[in-house]
């Protein structure tokens, strides 16, 4: 009878918010802040840790530093962190092979470790979290076979793809080209390399509509460089809106804001997030339940964060994306 009234007290302490939350601190090592991009993953992280940790009865600090691109200047911050005795540290590596004795470092001093969005090529982490590449081409794939069915086009695509020693861009190719050679209703005619060089997206757009002037839509693995391709759209007379008769229909991945533009202008027709507010929330997640003691199990690529479609329907309305101006 003891046992039960202590718990029934315990559960009524904690939804009164009498009971001391737990505090942990948390370093944050970038590897730059050379984007918007990772100024919202910040901006996120400190929010959904706010929203969680309340949930779960835990406080979280934190403390954030940027290498400005320099694995060596990145390996010293997170030694600081360490010096710091942080509880937990969430590093964004410059270098993906580099970033493996920051690790070791952390972990001798019994610090666990959760490498964000890039994964260590040597020592592996306690967790990593990333966005999950190879669901963002399915997502955008499936929904791009759907739209060109429903509008009765049978698509002949040009794929531009990203570096094609990057994972994220491997896995995106992949994706598409596996969704689109089961549908029966796009055919890729043209693959264009880019290695993520925005003057080769504009040239590889160039060449890619001369030598096919039938191609009649475009799936590109990132629209960080929109501008090249639409530069490259421009000169051949093939940038129109849905709906005009010249308009060439176009899937991308990412949606970053010249992206979220052009969906609204009715350029772009869909593409799938690489979705900054979701990364976060999934590190905060396996934040918490690492600093829980308990085992995040995010099996062997990590716990990974799909994107969400964007269309020219949903693109006013998605919410928390971090790519759309707020006023």
């Amino acid at each position: 009878m003891l046992k039960k009234v202590s718990i029934i007290l315990l559960l009524s302490l904690l939804a009164s918010g009498y009971l001391i939350a737990k505090q942990f601190t948390i370093g944050v090592s970038w590897n730059a802040k050379d984007s918007e991009l990772v100024q919202k993953w910040e901006d996120y992280l400190i929010s959904e840790g706010k929203r969680q940790g309340k949930n779960a009865n835990i406080e979280l600090k934190w403390v954030i530093n940027v290498a400005n691109a320099d694995p060596s200047r990145q390996a010293s911050n997170i030694e600081d962190l360490i010096n710091q005795d942080v509880d937990l540290v969430v590093a964004r590596a410059e270098d993906s092979s580099a970033i493996g004795a920051s690790i070791r470092s952390a972990q001798n001093a019994g610090i666990p470790f959760i490498t964000f969005d890039r994964a260590s090529g040597g020592r592996q982490p306690t967790a990593h979290v990333g966005g999950d590449s190879y669901d963002q081409g399915i997502t955008t794939a499936k929904a791009f076979v759907d739209l060109l069915k429903k509008n009765n086009v049978r698509g002949r695509c040009i794929e531009l793809q990203g570096s094609l020693t990057d994972e994220n861009a491997i896995n995106r190719s992949n994706a598409w080209n596996k969704i689109t050679k089961e549908s029966g209703i796009i055919k890729t005619i043209a693959q264009v390399p880019t290695e993520w060089n925005p003057e080769l997206f504009r040239s590889g757009t160039t060449n890619a509509l001369r030598a096919n002037p039938d191609a009649n839509c475009m799936f590109l693995a990132s629209d960080f460089a929109l501008s090249a391709v639409k530069q490259a759209m421009e000169s051949a007379d093939k940038w129109h809106p849905r709906g005009s008769s010249k308009h060439i229909w176009l899937a991308t991945q990412d949606v970053f804001p010249e992206a979220v533009k052009a969906l609204q202008s009715g350029h772009i027709d869909l593409g799938t997030t690489y979705d900054a507010y979701m990364h976060s929330n999934e590190a905060v997640r396996v934040a918490l339940i690492i600093l829980s003691g308990i085992n995040p199990n995010c099996g062997e690529k990590g716990c990974l964060a799909k994107g969400r479609l964007a269309t020219q329907d949903n693109i006013d309305s998605l919410e928390n994306l971090w790519s759309r101006p707020t006023n």
